[in-house]
């Protein structure tokens, strides 16, 4: 995958994130939540200026786009991934199927370094980049739940 360094000049327009649709709703989640946060590590400016409450409290800022949560079967899962592989303006985070198959994440990394790329069996995919190119990409897909 590409870094967000080399592939988008300005703050990503549009981001999404896609779910296995035969994912529990417990394990849709956890998927979810693991992409945004490395979404949001390798993309700083997606996170927005920060709340302020009538008490004048201050809270962390959320995403001020947005961010889709959709579902595909493995088939399109494995296709948007093959897409970003081979789009430089395109930021892309996957989510392995052995993701949940441990919670030691050393155990995890082994996993995936014996797996082909072309073979890893995604649980989830989070696409970051040009509003149309995203949409064009996922806007056949249906929202989670």
């Amino acid at each position: 995958m590409n870094t967000p360094a080399t592939l988008l000049s300005s703050s990503p327009e549009r981001c999404v994130i896609v779910i296995n649709q035969q994912l529990t709703a417990g394990h849709a989640a956890n998927a979810a939540a693991v992409m945004a946060l490395t979404l949001g590590q390798r993309h700083p400016s997606l996170v927005g200026a920060p709340l302020i409450d009538a008490d004048h409290r201050e809270h962390p800022g959320l995403i001020p786009i947005g961010i889709s949560v959709l579902v595909a079967d493995s088939e399109q899962l494995t296709q948007l991934h093959q897409h970003v592989l081979n789009d430089d303006e395109m930021d892309g985070i996957i989510f392995p199927v052995e993701g949940q198959q441990t919670t030691d994440y050393a155990a995890f990394r082994e996993a995936v370094a014996i797996v082909p790329t072309g073979n890893l069996a995604l649980l989830g995919i989070a696409l970051a980049g040009k509003k149309k190119v995203v949409r064009k990409l996922t806007g056949k897909l249906g929202l989670l739940g």
